[in-house]
C-alpha cells in the first residue's frame, strides 16, 4: 500500500508471482522412501582402495599357547597371581614362562612349594609341566602354580583327589590383602589419637 492508502499495482503483481512459485504443503511432491534412505546414507566408495581405507582394521588376537596332544590344562590362583598349567606325561621337566623352574624361582623354599603336589602323590618325574604365570609376586606365583599342578593331577588321575584334598592342595587360599579404609591409615591401623 502507498502512503495515501491506495494499493500499489507493482507490489500486488510481485506478491501474486511469489505465491504462484512456492508450492503449498498440499501441492509439494512427496519423496519416495528409497530416495530418503539413499540421501541419508554414506556415499558409496568409488574404488577398491577407498573401501579398504574406509573399513576398520581388525584387532590383533592375543598370542595363544595351545596345549599339545595328550596334555591336561588347569588353572591355579593365589592372591593376585594366576597360573595356567599344561601337564602331559613326560620326564618331570618344569617350565615356567619359557624358563626353567630353577631359573624362575631362585629361592629353594619356592621350588619346594611348587613340588609339593608331586611329593604328596609320589608322581615326581612322571609329568612334564609348562606354566604361564601372571600377576603378583614370586611367593603368590609359587602358590598359584602349586594349586594349578594339584588341579591338573586330579584331571589326569581322579584317584589322587583324596590325597591332595587331605594335604590341602586343592583348596584355593582365600587370603589376600585387605583394603585400606577411609578415615584410617590402613586396613586396620588408625591415625594416632591425641587427647588435646
Amino acid at each position: 500500500m502507498n502512503e495515501d492508502g491506495t494499493k500499489d499495482p507493482n507490489v500486488e503483481e510481485s506478491m501474486d508471482k511469489a505465491e504462484q512459485q512456492t508450492p503449498t504443503p498440499e501441492e509439494a511432491p512427496i519423496p519416495e522412501p528409497s530416495e530418503v534412505v539413499a540421501e541419508a546414507g554414506p556415499e558409496p566408495a568409488e574404488s577398491a582402495e577407498e573401501e579398504a581405507v574406509a573399513a576398520p582394521k581388525p584387532k590383533k588376537a592375543a598370542k595363544r599357547i595351545t596345549p599339545s596332544e595328550g596334555s591336561v590344562r588347569a588353572t591355579g590362583r593365589r592372591r593376585t597371581s594366576v597360573a595356567r598349567v599344561y601337564m602331559k606325561p613326560g620326564t618331570g621337566k618344569l617350565t615356567v614362562n619359557s624358563r626353567s623352574i630353577d631359573e624362575y624361582f631362585e629361592r629353594e623354599t619356592l621350588r619346594m612349594i611348587v613340588g609339593q603336589p608331586f611329593k604328596v602323590t609320589n608322581t615326581s618325574g612322571r609329568f612334564d609341566v609348562k606354566a604361564i604365570l601372571d600377576g603378583g609376586g614370586t611367593s603368590g606365583q609359587a602358590g598359584a602354580l602349586r594349586h594349578g599342578i594339584a588341579r591338573a593331577l586330579v584331571r589326569v588321575e581322579p584317584t589322587l583327589r583324596s590325597t591332595l584334598r587331605k594335604a590341602g592342595l586343592l583348596t584355593r587360599d582365600p587370603r589376600s590383602k585387605e583394603r585400606k579404609k577411609f578415615g584410617q591409615k590402613g586396613a586396620r591401623r588408625r591415625f594416632q589419637w591425641t587427647k588435646r
